[in-house]
């Protein structure tokens, strides 16, 4: 079986992403910032370090099957290859959350989406209270 060129890690145009692959990842992107549009929710939480963004995809099974949830969830990964980089900043954590019009949704509308969401997730961060402690 051969590979196709276009197809490899070192002929993408972007660096691969940093993803989250842990329960308690996404859960504190949850209690984050998040903001809703037409293709996507976008979750992101500031992490307070330096280090690169990383990136989670998830769709749930409202959506549909398994082939239909991970088409979806292919979308969103492409999308955030080509957006994330450009815009992501660095010490941030997003998931991105699928919804039924993330399969219907145009590509250039799907980009759009991202970009939106990312302008407005970052224009609303704000330093949360760290629960149990009182403002004095």
């Amino acid at each position: 079986m051969t590979r196709r060129p276009d197809l490899q890690n070192n002929d993408r145009k972007c660096a691969e992403l940093q993803r989250l692959r842990k329960r308690a990842e996404f859960l504190a992107a949850a209690r984050a910032d998040k903001t809703a549009l037409g293709g996507l929710v976008l979750q992101a939480r500031s992490r307070d370090d330096e280090d690169p963004a990383r990136a989670g995809f998830t769709v749930t099974r409202k959506v549909g099957n398994a082939v239909i949830r991970n088409r979806a969830r292919r979308r969103l990964k492409e999308a955030a290859r080509e957006i994330l980089p450009l815009l992501g900043k660095a010490g941030y954590d997003y998931v991105l959350v699928g919804r039924q019009s993330t399969l219907t949704r145009a590509w250039p509308d799907l980009l759009d989406d991202l970009r939106v969401a990312l302008a407005k997730v970052h224009r609303q961060a704000t330093p949360r209270p760290v629960p149990g402690t009182r403002k004095t």
